[in-house]
This record gives structure tokens, sequence and C-alpha cells, in this order.
């Protein structure tokens, strides 16, 4: 499938994506728009043996699943959560689930099992990262401080963050962010944020209407576009690949496009045409919030 933007971009491989936690449980993930269109590759990791069974059967021809849990290269209890989306390295904490309605059974733990995590760094099969998409049920931070030499690379790392710790130990929002700082990341936009009610009370005796408690988010990093000269050209042309195609950030996009245009990399005259593909009707969102 041709592609407006790559055509003006012309970068020199595919956006390379790398997937932790790589199960679609909440749906499309957010580069599936670039790889429909044959513009990314994936490498997606999944430790459960179910998960990565069915990730394989569907699979494309630019799409690598492998079996690695990922950490901190350490061994830790995998703990199997009745719900799936809850399991993790981290134990669930029966504090935090029980003001909660639903969640003492989603978080309710059916079986344990020892793996031996990964340390992002450590992955041969990564050599190319442009975004990092990370859901690991509160072991993020653990993956973000032992992956920082891949993560010098990347561009956008989209991670679900807690503002409630549901889990033992788990590292609030406000270490994540720093984290992220450190390593020259910037907040850029919140795809969903997810809300509960406190119990005991229920809306129309309806346990999962929310009301204000903030449970959670998937907020989306990008690597600090104020310093442009901190990018080389092939970072900012997949950065706004994955502006344009997986986030509608298409003032990100033009942004990076104008860097290119000013450094003599792009064609001169392409900050026009991008503005002439908006203009013909900008590409939906695949997984709208």
């Amino acid at each position: 499938m041709t592609d407006p933007l790559a055509e003006l971009l012309r970068p020199a491989r595919l956006t390379a994506v790398v997937d932790v936690g790589a199960n679609p449980i909440d749906g499309d993930p957010p580069y599936k728009p670039l790889l429909e269109r044959g513009l990314c590759t994936v490498i997606g990791f999944d430790p459960q043996p179910a998960s990565l069974d069915s990730l394989n059967q569907r699979k494309g021809p630019h799409e690598t699943y492998l079996p690695y849990a990922l950490g901190d290269g350490c061994a830790h209890t995998l703990h199997v959560c009745h719900a799936p989306g809850m399991t993790g390295l981290l134990t669930p904490d029966p504090r935090t689930l029980s003001l909660l309605p639903l969640f003492p059974e989603f978080g309710r733990v059916e079986s344990t099992a020892e793996v031996s995590t990964r340390a992002l760094d450590s992955i041969d099969e990564i050599t190319d990262l442009d975004l990092l998409k990370i859901d690991v049920q509160g072991s993020e931070l653990m993956v973000f401080r032992s992956g920082q030499q891949k993560l010098s690379m990347a561009v956008a790392i989209q991670t679900e963050v807690s503002f409630l710790p549901l889990y033992q130990g788990q590292p609030p929002f406000g270490e994540v962010d720093l984290e992220l700082r450190l390593q020259g990341f910037v907040p850029h936009a919140l795809v969903d944020t997810r809300r509960w009610i406190i119990a005991p009370l229920m809306v129309n005796d309806k346990p999962r209407q929310p009301l204000n408690q903030l449970v959670e988010a998937d907020i989306v990093y990008v690597r600090d576009f104020r310093e442009p000269e901190a990018f080389t050209d092939g970072q900012l042309a997949h950065l706004a690949l994955i502006a344009h195609h997986c986030y509608r950030s298409f003032d990100l996009a033009l942004h990076c496009l104008l860097t290119l245009e000013r450094r003599g990399s792009v064609d001169q005259g392409a900050q026009a045409r991008y503005l002439d593909i908006l203009r013909s009707g900008p590409p939906q969102r695949l997984r709208p919030r």
C-alpha cells in the first residue's frame, strides 16, 4: 500500500516497533495503521504460551513474537490472575482491589510460576527501535531502567501507568514519569484514561459504571522535540509517521517535516504537500477512545 507521507519522508527502513505485553486484550494496538500499510516491523513479547500461540497464528510477514518475559534480567514470580489483563510479575494489592468493585475477582491469583526475565538491553533480536508499546502490569519502570541503551534509539513510547497501586510494590506514576523524562522523553498524549467507582457505592447497580477515581491510563511520551538537533533524520522521519498514523498528532508530524525540510533532508515544499494531504482527508484512528 502506497502512503503519501512515507513518500515525502522516504525513510531508509521500516519503522521499528517493539511491543512488550503484545497480547491485544484491549483491542487493536496503536501501530495497526502502520502495520496495515506495510510501514513497520513488530517484535512482540508475551511469556504466556496461549497468548503467544494466538499472536503467532494471526501474525503477518512483518511480525515476530517471542516468549520472553521482560524485566530486570533476574528471576521473578509470574502471578497468573483470573483476568488476563492483571497477570504480571507483581502481586495484586488486596487493600487497593477491595476498594474497587469487581477488582478482587479480576486480581484473584489462580497460579504462579517462576520465570527468568530478560533486560530490554539484552535482546539481540532488537536492532532498531522507534516506537515502544508496553503494558506489563506495574513492571514498566523495571523495563525502562534495564533498557536505556535500546530506548536511546526510540522516538515514542506508549506505556500504561497507574494512579492507584493495583500491585504490591508498584512504582507510582510520578516515578515512571521522572524516569522517562531523565531518558529524554516528554509527555505527549493521553490515549486512554480508565476511571472506576469507589466501593461500596454503585451507580444504577452497575459496578462498571465509573465516577471520578483515576485508576490507570495509557500515555504517549515522545523524545523531546524542543531539541531537534538531538534527532537524526531517520528519527524525525519515524516520529512523523508514528505521530500521523498512530495518534493523529498531525501538528507533531508537521514539526518533524519542517525540521527535515530546513535540513535539506526532504524535498523543498514537503510541508506544503503534507498540508495538502491533511486537507484531502487525514486517516481515521482505528482505535478511537
